[in-house]
This record gives structure tokens, C-alpha cells and sequence, in this order.
């Protein structure tokens, strides 16, 4: 295998059901992988994933690389492999609310598909309105139901969600808050836009995996959450990431992931 990590295809994981930590880059779990104790590397599929121990408690790490199929689809492999207890996606993103800067970490209290959405009908030659839209919503499994249904938000596990909310004073680079975290195969650039979709959905941040993960854990029934931390904010000016934020997050994470498996 690329890399010299060991192909897993056709194996079982052995070690205790772990929390199952995601980061779409390497930048947003190289620091998470770098504490692990008896640490194992290898793939599955295509994807790079590992496993270990962080003061005592078993976790596992994804790096989903971009994107919602990408976010699903490791998702999905980790869920049959790994057989996780809780997931946390986490990783940089994008404000929203021109209150947040660089280094504020968000608690997704509820995460949202914003490219799932229904345009209003507009015939030939009368252009293009880009707010006259409905929330559309996409599906994943509910167990009560038995069916997929169809939901504009999946809210975070409450155990997860008050944990990650009951350390916020222990992080001192930024601001930690709650709030709504949007998803899309897009990056916005435009302030206007970003405003729109900050009145629309309610989102205080912008990324690109964590709904989609969000479906899967939902179908599968497993408790999941996701952490943002803003890397970049259009309201001032800067489109590009301070890539340095990623491991003040993951930090933040680990103590996240310890907290809640030590209670359980």
C-alpha cells in the first residue's frame, strides 16, 4: 500500500468501540494523531485512517478529505469497520457572523445542507433571484419512522453538545459559542452572499463535511457532533486560511473526546 500503511480491506477492528475523531485534511489531525498511544495507521478504501489511545480512552481518526460524498463515504466505512460509540467532525471554516474571527471555535448545535434547496419558478427571460428560495432539506435513516425522511437540520447529540459546551473557559485563543453549522460543495467569497445564507439558515459558519456526516451517523444511530473553528472570515477582507488555527482546535477536541468517554 501508498505510504506503507496497512490495507485493512476484509478485516475487523478489534479494540474497543472508540470515539471516532474526523478532519478532512492533514493539517486538521496530524495533531490529534501525534498523542495517540499505540497508535496504528493504515486505509480503507482509499482513505486515511488511524487508531489509538488518548490518556486511556480509545479513539480513531479519519481525514475524510473535502466534501460531502468524501464525508460520507468514510463515514460509512468507519461506522462497518470501527463500530464507533460517538463521532466529532471538526476541522477550519468559514464565519458567517461577522462577530466571529479567526481562532473562535463553534459548537454545532445543529448542522444544515446549504446547497439542499428549491428555487422559485421563474420563466424564461425574467433572470435569476438567487434568495427566492425554499430549504429543502436531504434524507437519512429514522429509526422510529423506519424509513428515510427528509430533514432541513440534524441536531447534535445532547451529551456531546453539553460537554464540548461545558469547556469553553478552558480554551484561551478565541471565543467558543454555539450555533449553526452549514455545509456545501462551495466556498463563499461574496459578502452579500454570506450574509444571505447567514439570514436564511441561521449558520454562524461555512464547511464542506459535517451534514453529510451527520446523515450517516443518523442512519446508523451514533452520537454525533461537530466543532468548527474560524480560519477565515470575508468581513474582513481575508479569504484565505490561517491554516495555524487547526491545532488550537484539535486540542480543544481531545479534551472534548476525553471528558465524554471518561463519563460513559
Amino acid at each position: 500500500m501508498a505510504g506503507g500503511l496497512s490495507d485493512r480491506a476484509g478485516k475487523t477492528y478489534k479494540g474497543k468501540p472508540p470515539l471516532l475523531i474526523q478532519g478532512a485534511m492533514k493539517v486538521e489531525t496530524s495533531h490529534i494523531v501525534e498523542q495517540l498511544d499505540a497508535l496504528e495507521e493504515y486505509r480503507l478504501g482509499e482513505w486515511y485512517f488511524a487508531s489509538g489511545n488518548y490518556h486511556g480512552v480509545p479513539l480513531a481518526v479519519s481525514r475524510t478529505q473535502w466534501g460531502l460524498a468524501n464525508a460520507a463515504a468514510t463515514t460509512a466505512l468507519a461506522m462497518e469497520f470501527f463500530h464507533p460509540c460517538a463521532v466529532i467532525n471538526q476541522g477550519t471554516a468559514g464565519a458567517h457572523d461577522p462577530s466571529l474571527k479567526n481562532f473562535d471555535i463553534v459548537i454545532g448545535r445543529e448542522t444544515v445542507n446549504i446547497s439542499a434547496w428549491k428555487s422559485h419558478f421563474r420563466a424564461r427571460g425574467e433572470g435569476v433571484d438567487e434568495e427566492a428560495l425554499d430549504k429543502l432539506g436531504v434524507f437519512a435513516y429514522d429509526k422510529e419512522a423506519r424509513r428515510f425522511t427528509q430533514e432541513v437540520c440534524h441536531k447534535a447529540d445532547e451529551e456531546l453538545f453539553r460537554t464540548a459546551l461545558a469547556l469553553r473557559n478552558s480554551y484561551k485563543k478565541g471565543s467558543v459559542t454555539e450555533g449553526v453549522i452549514g455545509t456545501a460543495d462551495s466556498w463563499n467569497c461574496q459578502v452579500d452572499r454570506v450574509l444571505f445564507l447567514h439570514d436564511f439558515y441561521g449558520t454562524a459558519v461555512e464547511e464542506m463535511e459535517g451534514d453529510a456526516v451527520a446523515q450517516i451517523c443518523q442512519t446508523y444511530d451514533v452520537p454525533f457532533l461537530t466543532i468548527r473553528v474560524v480560519s477565515n472570515t470575508v468581513f474582513a477582507g481575508d479569504v484565505d486560511w490561517d491554516l495555524a488555527v487547526g491545532a488550537a482546535l484539535q486540542e480543544y477536541v481531545l479534551a472534548v473526546a476525553e471528558a465524554y468517554m471518561k463519563k460513559r
